[in-house]
């Protein structure tokens, strides 16, 4: 029987998503003109953005946020994108988006000093933070009083049959995906809405409300899943 790998979020991600950022940009390109991530959509109007104010795009990948978010703040606003995965990094500063920076950094120790920004927004990436309540409370403290922060976050989508019989298939031909030791508090949170709501109060945000939004996304092919 193959033993499965057993490793720390930080030393398995980054890798993972800096291997697969082109066609994880790809994908995300397309889900986004074809309106179908709605979360994303809603976590950008919930910031209220405006010209000229300064924005932080935490787990930003590819900069799939950080182009609207841009445009929106523009012409004297600044995004400032930051991701664990180099290989995002990469792909967001080659994109040459306006008024954008982007940098190598932890979501759960912000090189930045407190109240940097006017508000800050995260696309699901909230869910791969090992400490959680960190990096709430990191995303508080960088945030100017009153500013708004909007995360959205995918629901436990392993369970969904695709993924399932995908994963089913996998690993009857592949040995075991490595797996992360230190995401099970957090997944639990996130999967929770009073307890993420809970977490941020917490965090030290003065409100906090958890909508719940359905996303239907199409999917061409099987292969194209796979």
């Amino acid at each position: 029987m193959e033993k499965i790998r057993s490793l720390k979020s930080k030393d398995l991600y980054p890798s993972i998503f800096s291997r697969h950022a082109a066609a994880y940009q790809r994908r995300l390109d397309e889900i986004m003109a074809r309106g179908q991530a709605r979360g994303r959509q809603r976590a950008i109007e919930l910031l209220e953005l405006r010209p000229g104010m300064r924005v932080l795009d935490l787990a930003c990948g590819p900069g799939t946020l950080s182009k609207p978010i841009a445009a929106q703040i523009a012409p004297d606003g600044e995004v400032t994108g930051i991701d664990l995965a180099q290989g995002m990094i990469e792909l967001a500063r080659a994109a040459r988006i306006p008024n954008a920076r982007f940098l190598v950094m932890d979501i759960e120790n912000l090189d930045f000093p407190s109240a940097s920004f006017d508000a800050a927004a995260c696309g699901h990436g909230l869910q791969f933070a090992p400490d959680l309540p960190r990096a709430l409370v990191e995303a508080r403290r960088v945030l100017r009083p009153n500013a708004r922060f909007a995360a959205s976050i995918p629901v436990d989508w392993a369970t969904q049959r695709p993924w399932k019989v995908m994963d089913e298939v996998v690993d009857r031909w592949l040995p075991p995906a490595p797996k992360a030791t230190d995401q099970e508090a957090t997944r639990q949170t996130v999967n929770d809405a009073e307890a993420l709501r809970t977490a941020a109060l917490s965090a030290g945000f003065g409100s906090a409300e958890v909508e719940v939004i359905e996303e239907k996304v199409r999917w061409d092919s099987a292969e194209q899943i796979v």
